[in-house]
C-alpha cells in the first residue's frame, strides 16, 4: 500500500484506522500526513498483545509520538483467550482506563476470538469497544455476542469479515460464484450490533472493490440465506483448524 491510500480511503468517507504495530510505515506516514490537517476527523486505533502494562504503556507513547498525536482514540488489549490469566487481563484494563482519564486513550477496546470471553467482558461492562470475529463461516457470534453488546451499547467492530481469504476461494460442493471481498463485508455489515468492519486492502484496486460496499443495498433474505450456506461449506466441521477450533 503507498503513501497516498490513506487519503484515498479518507476521501470516501472512510475515517477509522487501524494498525497492529509500527511496521507498516506507508500507512503511518499517510495516517501522519491526515492526521495533521484532519484529526478531529480520524478516528486512530491501535492495541498491543503484550500482557506487561509498562510494555503497554511504551508502545502507546511510542505511537503517540510517530503520528504526532496527544492521544489515541481506540487502543485495544488484543487477543484476549482461555489462556490469558484474566486477572492479569483485568489489570490491563485497569491500567488502561487509567490512561483514559488521563486522556491518553478516548475509548478502551477488547479483542477476541473467543466468544464467552467476549460475553463475560461485556457483561463486566470492561469495554466501551469490543472487536470481535464474524463473517459468513462464523456465525454463532449472531446468537449471543452480537446481541449482547447491542443491549450493553458497546460497538462492535468485526474482523476477519473473509475468513482470512478463505470465503473468497470457493468450494468444491458449492456451485455458484464465491462472495467477493464487497460480499463478505456487506453481510457482516448487515447485522445491526456491527459498527464496523475491518478491511486491509492490498492495492488501489481492492480498496475501491471494498468501498463498493458503502453504496450497496441491504441484504435480501434470499442473499442472507445463500451466503449462509456457502459459510456453511467452508466452516466444515468446525474441528480442522485454528480458526474454527475458536469458538
Amino acid at each position: 500500500m503507498d503513501t497516498e491510500t490513506v487519503a484515498v480511503a479518507f476521501e470516501a468517507l472512510i475515517n477509522y484506522f487501524f494498525f497492529y504495530n509500527l511496521d507498516y510505515e506507508n500507512f503511518l506516514d499517510g495516517l501522519k500526513l491526515l492526521l495533521t490537517a484532519k484529526r478531529e476527523q480520524v478516528l486512530v486505533a491501535t492495541g498491543s498483545e503484550n500482557r506487561d502494562i509498562s510494555s503497554l504503556d511504551r508502545y502507546l507513547n511510542w505511537v503517540r509520538h510517530r503520528l504526532n498525536v496527544d492521544g489515541v482514540d481506540v487502543f485495544f488489549i488484543e487477543y484476549v483467550s482461555p489462556d490469558d490469566d484474566m486477572n492479569q487481563v483485568r489489570a490491563i484494563l485497569d491500567e488502561l482506563h487509567s490512561q483514559k482519564e488521563k486522556g491518553l486513550i478516548r475509548y478502551v477496546g477488547v479483542t477476541t476470538h473467543n466468544r464467552s470471553i467476549a460475553l463475560e467482558i461485556i457483561e463486566r461492562g470492561q469495554c466501551d469497544v469490543l472487536m470481535h470475529r464474524y463473517n459468513m463461516a462464523h456465525r454463532k457470534a449472531e446468537e449471543d455476542v452480537l446481541p449482547s453488546a447491542q443491549k450493553a451499547n458497546i460497538p462492535l467492530v468485526a474482523f476477519t469479515c473473509t475468513r482470512w481469504g478463505s470465503l473468497l476461494k470457493g468450494h468444491p460442493n458449492w456451485h455458484f460464484e464465491p462472495p467477493t471481498a464487497a460480499d463478505c463485508y456487506r453481510y457482516v455489515l448487515s447485522h445491526p450490533a456491527v459498527h464496523l468492519a475491518l478491511t486491509a486492502p492490498k492495492t488501489r484496486q481492492q480498496l475501491a472493490q471494498n468501498l463498493s460496499v458503502l453504496h450497496a443495498s441491504p441484504l435480501s433474505p434470499q442473499e442472507t440465506a445463500h451466503w449462509q450456506e456457502y459459510g456453511d461449506l467452508i466452516y466444515g466441521t468446525g474441528q480442522d483448524a485454528f480458526d474454527t477450533q475458536w469458538v
